[in-house]
């Protein structure tokens, strides 16, 4: 039996959990203000039951609810009358509280499994305004800050390197033939590659796994530099004859292992870097962070495409080339460098496992890769990565995704650089196009964020889509209409597509997020770089009809198949928007538009 007193009749009580077991009976005699009790219990008390015969078991633990400020507190034991003490070896505790004033604060007196605490600790209860800015804030700002200048070096040589490539090859031919059979068979590896590379990313320190594809697309693009140097100095008449020369097949080679290490390093720094640099649980830093990370890539389009382009119009492709080759070897320590940088201001957050040490030994995805086994283990991860892809609950958003990879003519790519600088227009221009586009991009990062909080996050990619759709639609009606000879018409056709960007990257910026809120991140690089092999799929379909239809009077055919897959995508992602699953509903609750 508990005796319960309480010195001050006008002591009221607040209850919630609070429990004493009988090990943790005694408190020292001192004022209760600066302390909060914690004890182990398994039981509420009632101080209405009576009394029973399990003695042995009615003092183990009780519970109390109650609030008390400035309140002393002192247990003395006695028996109770119907307890054999020999048997139980327990005594009954009698409470004593003395409070002269009850203040509107209370103690939050927790329950737990250690002894006493001596200090109270407030939790503290964040005003909205303080969440907001908590949620803005960047959990590793300063690593986030290194990973930006890492992304900036990297993807400044890159993005040069997209628009040199098709440039370079071009000037060695009339016909679209060599540029489509590369970006057909670099589609090709990177829909073979992708999951496996994925898989091995997802089981492999993210450091390392790093450093060690950027070493390796950095080779990849020297290679490729040598061979279109060696092209121009053996060039072949015509572009069928070049097709079978050594020299090309290394060329081809070199580029799809260098688009394929672009890729995995994309997936990586989109899908799971930034995520654990921003912060898993701060949307607005990470919409923030996306944001910013879309703007480096396309500065570094519109410097890229803008500093090849002049150096083209200017001197020979050999020349450019090897200034391509030098800043390519100069980027690479700085990579690496800054890699190291990031993880160190992050306080190693980047070298945490992405999953148990069990699952990392032996997990439903299968085993890790085996050198004796490595076409087993590949076929595995193409098989397991499609069968993730296809049961991610944003499959619609992802699907409409992969349609716009069927535009390879109405968007500022190797097709369409290999077009204009065969219609004979100055490298410059050309350079300038793709620059536009890429400013597109930027402006992008700035309207989404106002289209978002007009129409939400998933109408405001359903605008988006719409909107490339539509100017598009004219473009190519403008094309249908006569040929381009005058240039006052190409250069009208080639503003359409410059605006259409805005549409497009409006939707690029959105599908990130989306996808970012879908996928878990034990499974980030696997289907992402899945996807980026459905996507690749898509564009090798085109490709190949490319090669097929490499005239450049065929263009504008080409021109309707990149429409109708813009439409497509349209439609598909407008028609997931009306007809939503629970579990959709259920990832994107805060979507108020949804």
């Amino acid at each position: 039996m508990a005796i319960f007193a309480v010195t001050n009749s006008q002591l009221s009580f607040n209850l919630f959990n609070f429990s004493v077991s009988r090990r943790e009976a005694f408190i020292s005699r001192q004022a209760a203000s600066g302390i909060r009790h914690r004890f182990s219990s398994s039981r509420w008390l009632s101080l209405n039951s009576p009394p029973t015969n399990t003695h042995s078991r009615s003092f183990d633990s009780f519970k109390l609810r109650c609030s008390i400020t400035n309140t002393d507190v002192h247990f003395n034991q006695v028996a109770t009358e119907d307890e054999d003490l020999s048997a139980t070896d327990s005594t009954t505790p009698i409470l004593q509280l003395k409070s002269d004033v009850l203040e509107t604060e209370s103690l939050n007196i927790l329950t737990g499994d250690t002894y006493v605490d001596n200090l109270l600790t407030t939790l503290p209860v964040l005003s909205e305004e303080e969440q907001e800015a908590l949620a803005a804030t960047p959990a590793h700002p300063e690593g986030l800050y290194a990973f930006y200048a890492s992304c900036l070096a990297g993807n400044l040589v890159e993005q040069l390197w997209n628009f040199a490539w098709p440039s370079a090859i071009a000037l060695l031919h009339t016909s679209l033939l060599p540029v489509a059979v590369m970006g057909f068979f670099t589609k090709l590896v990177i829909i073979i590659g992708g999951p496996l590379v994925g898989k091995l990313m997802d089981h492999s320190p993210r450091v390392p796994s790093y450093i060690f594809l950027n070493a390796v697309q950095a080779s990849a693009q020297l290679l490729s530099v040598a061979m279109i140097i060696h092209a121009h100095l053996v060039s072949s008449a015509s572009a069928s004859s070049s097709l079978l020369h050594p020299w090309f097949a290394v060329l081809v080679i070199a580029g799809a292992i260098e688009k394929l290490s672009g890729v995995a390093l994309g997936v990586a720094m989109e899908r799971d870097w930034v995520v654990l640099l921003a912060g898993t649980n701060r949307p607005t830093a990470l919409a923030q962070a996306n944001a910013v990370l879309n703007r480096i890539d396309l500065l570094c389009e519109i410097a890229g495409t803008s500093l090849f382009g002049i150096l083209l119009s200017r001197y020979d492709p050999v020349t450019c080339l090897k200034f391509a080759a030098g800043l390519m070897m100069l980027s690479l320590p700085v990579m690496i460098g800054l890699t190291w940088l990031t993880n160190k201001l992050s306080a190693g957050v980047l070298d945490r496992a992405k999953c148990s040490q069990s699952c990392c030994r032996m997990s439903a995805e299968g085993p890790l890769p085996d050198a004796d086994n490595l076409v087993d283990t590949g076929l595995k991860a193409i098989k397991l990565g499609w069968r993730e892809y296809i049961q991610q609950p944003v499959l619609p958003a992802s699907l409409a995704y992969v349609l716009l990879y069927f535009n390879v003519v109405l968007t500022p790519g190797s097709l369409m650089t290999a077009f204009l600088t065969q219609r004979g227009l100055n490298p410059s221009i050309i350079g300038g196009f793709s620059g536009l586009c890429a400013f597109m991009g930027v402006a992008a990062t700035f309207i989404s964020a106002t289209l978002v909080r007009r129409f939400g996050i998933l109408k405001a990619g359903a605008v988006g889509l719409i909107f490339q759709a539509s100017l598009l639609t004219i473009a190519v009606a403008i094309y249908q209409s006569g040929p381009l000879a005058q240039r006052s018409p190409l250069l009208f056709f080639l503003c359409l597509i410059v605006l259409s960007r805005l549409g497009h990257m409006s939707y690029d910026i959105v599908g990130a997020q989306i996808l970012q809120t879908g996928i878990p991140s034990s499974k980030a690089n696997l289907i992402g770089t899945t996807e980026i092999s459905v996507a690749s799929l898509a564009e090798s379909l085109m490709l190949g009809i490319a090669i097929i239809a490499n005239d450049v009077s065929h263009f504008g055919f080409l021109a309707l198949l990149s429409l109708l897959s813009v439409v497509g995508a349209s439609w598909m992602f407008c028609r997931w928007l009306l007809n939503p699953t629970e579990e959709q509903r259920s990832l994107f609750s805060f979507d108020p538009q949804f």
